[in-house]
């Protein structure tokens, strides 16, 4: 399928990876490759993002909402509900164990498989979004995986991060296939 691929999409690709390091994941998941989209300059990808006005200050902020494991972070607003207070509760976990001490957590490097370096596998869901594009290509009768094909593999991965994200930014499926026709129509004939 790699093959397939063009060169700025094998750009995302190596993106999201980067992505997942820079967040300390253990998987690369759907959000790091919506976020490794923005990474690759003049792709047809962030045109027809912003066609839909979601810009990569739009999925960063998104993105950072969520904690490792793709959900929602408890904030220490939430929590001073239930009458913790997390600043107090870090305070004496660095008296007890040192300053820092929550910092060196496995969790706050990223889990038990992140890694400095090397080749971090990617999530099942990514592995999903990667082969809808595949499909997604094939659907709108084009020889090759685009970084456009790679964005409606996304919107079709439901359980992924990157296609919940998008569809609460207001990206449609149907709406992005029929740009991405139009928008490689275009180049065609340009």
């Amino acid at each position: 399928m790699f093959e397939r691929f063009t060169d700025k999409a094998r750009e995302v690709v190596v993106g999201a990876q980067a992505e997942a390091r820079e967040r300390k994941a253990d998987e690369i998941r759907t959000e790091h490759l919506l976020a490794a989209l923005f990474r690759v300059p003049d792709n047809l990808a962030v045109i027809v993002l912003g066609a839909f006005s979601i810009d990569k200050d739009a999925v960063t902020a998104e993105i950072d909402r969520l904690r490792p494991g793709g959900r929602p972070a408890i904030d220490a607003e939430a929590l001073s509900t239930l009458g913790i207070d997390l600043d107090e509760v870090r305070r004496q976990v660095e008296e007890a164990f040192g300053p820092g001490a929550l910092d060196r957590t496995r969790s706050a490097l990223g889990g038990r498989g992140w890694r400095l370096g090397g080749h971090i596998p990617f999530e099942r869901t990514s592995k999903k979004a990667l082969e809808l594009s595949l499909r997604e290509a094939i659907n709108l009768k084009h020889n090759y995986i685009g970084t456009e094909h790679l964005l409606l593999g996304l919107m079709h991965a439901d359980p992924g991060a990157a296609h919940h994200i998008l569809v609460g930014l207001g990206m449609r499926l149907d709406a992005a296939r029929v740009i991405v026709e139009e928008l490689v129509r275009g180049r065609r004939a340009g």
